[in-house]
This record gives C-alpha cells, sequence and structure tokens, in this order.
C-alpha cells in the first residue's frame, strides 16, 4: 500500500492538479482552432485538433515534474524536453501526410496539414506554461485560416485551371490551336503539364491553364459554354486548382 500511497501525496496532487489544467486548455484552444475546419467540412476538425493540441501539452508537460516521476523515486533518469518536443513533430509529420489529397493537378489538404502542426505547437506552448503565447498562435491560426483568406483572394495573383479535354474519334487535336484560343481568352497553357490518354479510340488531353489577370480572363462558365460548341471536343472538364 506504501507504493501506491506515494502516488497521491499533496506534491502529487497538486502537479496532477496543474497538468489537468494545462490539458483543459490545450483541449479547449485545439477545439476553438478545429471549429474552423469542421465549419468547413474538412477532414481533420475539432476532435483531431482537441486531441493533438492536447496530446503535445500532456507529452512536454510532465517533463517539467520529472523529480515527480514514478511517484517521487529516484530513477536517474535525465531529461531533455528537446527530445520530446522532437518525438512530437516527428509524429505530427505522419498526421498531416495522410490529410493532404492529390488529384491531378490539385493538391488540397495543405491548409489543414499546416494548421495540424501550428496546433501543434500550441499544445507544445501550453505544455512549457507559454499561455499568452500559446492564446496568440491559436488566434493567428483562425485568423490566417479565414480572414487572411479573403485578403489573399483580393490581392492581385493569377488563378490556375485544371482542365481535360475529350475528343472525338478521328478528331486531330492541335497544341498550337488550344494555346491560341486560350491567349484569346486570357489564359496561357502548361505544355510541361500536358498528359495524353488514349483508350477505346478516344482521346483525352488533360493540361494546366493560366490565367495571366484573373479579372480580365474568362469565366470558367464561359469557357464551358464556348466548349460546348467546338464539334471535336465530345467532353470535358474544368476545375479551379485548390491548395
Amino acid at each position: 500500500m506504501h507504493i501506491f500511497q506515494q502516488y497521491w501525496t499533496p506534491e502529487m496532487f497538486a502537479a496532477n492538479a496543474s497538468m489537468g489544467a494545462h490539458l483543459l486548455a490545450a483541449l479547449v484552444l485545439g477545439i476553438l482552432v478545429g471549429y474552423e475546419r469542421t465549419y468547413k467540412g474538412r477532414a481533420a476538425g475539432m476532435r483531431v485538433y482537441g486531441l493533438v493540441c492536447m496530446a503535445s501539452a500532456a507529452l512536454t508537460v510532465f517533463v517539467g515534474y520529472a523529480r515527480l516521476w514514478y511517484g517521487g523515486s529516484p530513477t536517474g533518469a535525465s531529461v531533455d524536453p528537446t527530445r520530446v518536443v522532437q518525438g512530437i513533430v516527428s509524429g505530427i509529420g505522419f498526421l498531416c501526410a495522410g490529410v493532404i489529397m492529390k488529384d491531378g493537378f490539385t493538391i488540397s489538404g495543405l491548409t489543414t496539414a499546416a494548421s495540424i502542426w501550428a496546433v501543434a505547437a500550441i499544445g507544445v506552448l501550453l505544455g512549457v506554461g507559454f499561455y499568452g503565447a500559446a492564446v496568440l498562435l491559436a488566434v493567428f491560426c483562425m485568423l490566417s485560416m479565414s480572414v487572411l483568406r479573403d485578403v489573399e483572394a483580393k490581392l492581385p495573383g493569377r488563378t490556375t485551371l485544371d482542365v481535360s479535354l475529350t475528343f472525338r474519334f478521328g478528331s486531330a487535336p492541335s497544341f498550337e490551336r488550344l494555346g491560341a484560343a486560350a491567349e484569346a481568352r486570357g489564359y496561357r497553357l502548361l505544355r510541361e503539364s500536358l498528359t495524353i490518354t488514349f483508350a477505346d479510340q478516344v482521346s483525352v488531353w488533360r493540361f494546366g491553364a493560366v490565367a495571366l489577370d484573373r479579372y480580365r480572363a474568362a469565366s470558367p462558365t464561359l469557357l464551358a459554354q464556348e466548349l460546348s460548341g467546338w464539334e471535336d471536343v465530345a467532353g470535358f472538364a474544368i476545375a479551379p486548382l485548390r491548395h
């Protein structure tokens, strides 16, 4: 019984209460950041963010109580908090890789992966007791994923489209013809992105098209209306690239 009693001394109780407060704060801030992803319908949401943040806090806060490990029994273990943080970073890397998806030229999940890295850092800050920095980082994350996106959309930039054209049997498509038609509508075709597949007597071309000025270039809706009138095009797909 003496072995178990050493885990319930006043000092151990105070340490557990302190770490519990750290974990609760990490969970709340992780959920706060993850709500934005949940609201947008992303795969990683409030539960993932809350768990990652709380786990990061747990893996760092206990290092500060090394003398109370195993009920205060002397273990002779040396503590290096930086190694714990390195382990967190490595583990979060595998989780981030799982939320990044690639479909053709479209890569989705990068923002979610980056924000998961950030929420892990929030947990580490909470774990070592930097509450103010953790709150600021959580607020900055939310602003980056919401307000900053709207600001980015209003700044001058270029829009890239993922275009797939299915040509009718016997047609002879020309990349130069497509390039000239694209330039007339404010786009430049990326020749290095061109992939051609041929099956069942049908040729499918897939390539990227960059709008030289996204405010002056033809909209995808207008491009779809024009492509529907091309006699040698049996089908097409147009999708803006997402990152």
